[in-house]
């Protein structure tokens, strides 16, 4: 018997997570210099990191001979969100911490839920455990929550809901989130992804934080990787019930988070004024992006992060297209979303470049 069919069938199944398309590898591919490429794929900060978060890294390369220390960021965390460190996981990106709690509650025998068009790492960390992942049909391309929660079974032990939802932007607004949670049996696990939750208006936000003390079922999971731009220095965390947080450590590794993640994460959480930047950057880059998408005819979704997904006849062709001119966007056929392509907020220069090169892909 070959030695590949030695290993668990459920694992053989699962079809790896795609990632954008390195900048790197498109100037290997189409013969463009990397300086010329404009990289919209991965939701990634078009600021770069904060000021302070580079001074941070740089000292850290001093201690890089000594394993991590996370007590600051924690302290630091603490300090931001008002909980305690006994209730918050570390994790080498969000991913990370979401692989943490499904191997903590999941097993053959048991299943998953998450929304149609969520995040692929849902299905991902689902079935790497051997559980059922089961996707509930999208209401306009967002959380379903009613159907999530009559779809939820005696073998349920988790639900996954990404607010705002990546890759299609939509947003639950809270009232109607917290009426769902409440309704969610207590033996069920309910993560609460907010990877871009810095990027919505302070009218709609909520401090979700405040629900732990009620909800002691509840994980809410962030990134430094978005906002603070940090992606390439993989910095996450979780923040729970003391119960929770504690299985989770336990089945976490140690010093998932490397000296230079964990300096450049702490002073990036103390860098108000590179977030503040970051998000006004955003939102008239996507006036921008919403505006210039308009006036090709292409239909977008409305989006509460820091990217549009939109709508063309051939996306995989006008994707070829796209690349040839040195932009990189990110095709959806994987998410089952075969016309449509997402586009991350850039600079007011790497807006226009992308939407003249769509212009002339269409």
């Amino acid at each position: 018997m070959a030695l590949h069919e030695q290993s668990l069938p459920y694992v053989r199944a699962i079809s790896p997570y795609q990632p954008g398309k390195p900048m790197t590898q498109l100037a290997r591919e189409m013969g463009i210099a990397v300086e010329q490429i404009v990289k919209l794929a991965s939701n990634e900060n078009p600021l770069g990191m904060s000021p302070k978060a580079r001074a941070a890294a740089e000292q850290a390369m001093a201690t890089l001979a000594r394993y991590p220390d996370d007590f600051v960021l924690k302290q630091a965390l603490a300090e931001r969100t008002g909980i305690g460190i006994e209730r918050m996981v570390l994790g080498n990106g969000s991913n990370d911490v979401l692989d943490l709690i499904a191997r903590v509650f999941l097993a053959p025998g048991r299943s998953a839920i998450f929304a149609q068009y969520a995040f692929a790492v849902y299905p991902l960390a689902t079935l790497s455990t051997g559980a059922e992942a089961i996707a509930v049909a999208a209401s306009d391309y967002g959380h379903h929550l009613a159907a999530m929660r009559a779809a939820i079974r005696p073998d349920t032990r988790l639900i996954w809901i990404a607010n705002p939802n990546n890759p299609t932007g939509t947003f639950v607004p809270y009232p109607d989130l917290r009426d769902f949670l409440a309704s969610v049996p207590p033996e069920v696990v309910v993560v609460l992804d907010e990877a871009y939750n810095e990027y919505l208006s302070p009218s709609e936000r909520v401090d979700t934080t405040d629900w732990l003390a009620d909800l002691p079922n509840l994980v809410i999971t962030r990134t430094f990787s978005k906002i603070y731009g940090l992606a390439g220095l993989r910095v996450g965390y979780a923040l729970t019930s003391a119960e929770l947080a504690d299985l989770m450590n336990r089945v976490r590794q140690p010093f998932n988070c490397n000296n230079i993640a964990l300096a450049a994460a702490a002073a990036a959480l103390d860098d108000d004024e590179f977030v503040a930047r970051s998000y006004a950057l955003n939102r008239t880059g996507m006036e921008q992006i919403v505006g210039g998408l308009k006036r090709l005819g292409c239909r977008r979704l409305p989006s509460h992060g820091n990217f549009v997904t939109f709508r063309v006849a051939d996306a995989a062709l006008v994707n070829q297209r796209l690349l040839k001119q040195g932009v990189i966007v990110r095709p959806l056929a994987a998410y089952a979303m075969p016309e449509w392509l997402r586009v991350t907020i850039g600079t007011e220069g790497e807006n226009a470049r992308f939407l003249a090169a769509l212009a002339g892909s269409l």
